[in-house]
């Protein structure tokens, strides 16, 4: 069903819980999110496809600040409330960045970093290929790295991908073309925005964060937490969704 500007699935009831909001990764679409919807158990689930991927429409900029924007609009119209908002991988960026702007029980980071780091380097290095024929060969290196052969076959099923140009250079732009001191400065603004508007931050990976990330995190939201969930690669709330499921409930009292 079409919610503002986005396309998305609304299941479950109003319960009483905080609604979830499931937000999923660059290229991919909300079918991802099968798994994880089951595992709530009937709580207002709202998943989404993100601007440009999947039903909805694609636009000009894809900047996560504007994104934030047209996923205010989304839950609006679906009537939600200071939802939790689980993002996987680009869309734990969006979800971080909707936090501050706009009311939030939640944020449950999934496998991403706020800060691009490395992959940033590698990124910047690897413009010239982006942004010309074969930029495709950056994606497929990335995908490669992603574990997906860490899930079970029929759960691969669900990673529906479409690695359009214009996407990749449209949600990596802040990464390609903002100075990593700034990006890291507008980053800092937004956790602490997050911060006040009293918004809980937690983790999830698939192995152990890197330690100076760790502390510049918890540096700028003292009460972020950490869970580290083996064994589903890049997707661990495709393999593990009950797991995934216990973290949002917490988050929700």
């Amino acid at each position: 069903m079409r919610l503002g500007e986005l396309d998305g699935d609304v299941t479950g009831t109003d319960d009483g819980r905080p609604p979830v909001v499931l937000l999923h990764g660059l290229t991919f679409d909300r079918a991802m999110w099968g798994p994880l919807v089951r595992a709530l158990r009937g709580r207002r689930v709202v998943a989404l496809d993100l601007p440009g991927h999947g039903a909805s429409p694609r636009r000009e900029s894809y900047d996560p600040a504007e994104v934030a924007d047209v996923l205010h609009g989304a839950v609006t119209a679906a009537g939600l409330r200071r939802p939790v908002l689980v993002g996987h991988s680009v869309g734990a960026v969006v979800a971080a960045v909707y936090a501050a702007k706009y009311p939030a029980r939640a944020v449950l980071d999934i496998d991403q970093p706020l800060l691009a780091g490395p992959f940033g380097e590698m990124l910047r290095s690897a413009e010239p290929v982006l942004r010309g024929p074969e930029y495709l060969s950056v994606w497929n290196k990335l995908l490669a790295g992603m574990g997906v052969d860490e899930l079970a076959p029929q759960r691969r099923d669900l990673l529906r991908s479409t690695p359009l140009q214009d996407l990749l250079l449209g949600y990596w732009r802040e990464i390609l073309e903002v100075p990593a001191d700034e990006l890291r400065e507008n980053r800092i603004r937004q956790l602490l925005a997050l911060g006040a508007g009293e918004s809980a931050f937690h983790h999830v990976s698939r192995s152990p964060v890197n330690p100076g990330y760790a502390t510049w995190l918890t540096s700028v939201l003292p009460d972020a937490r950490f869970t580290v969930l083996p064994g589903s690669g890049h997707f661990p709330h495709i393999g593990q969704p009950v797991a995934v499921a216990r973290i949002v409930a917490a988050l929700s009292e």
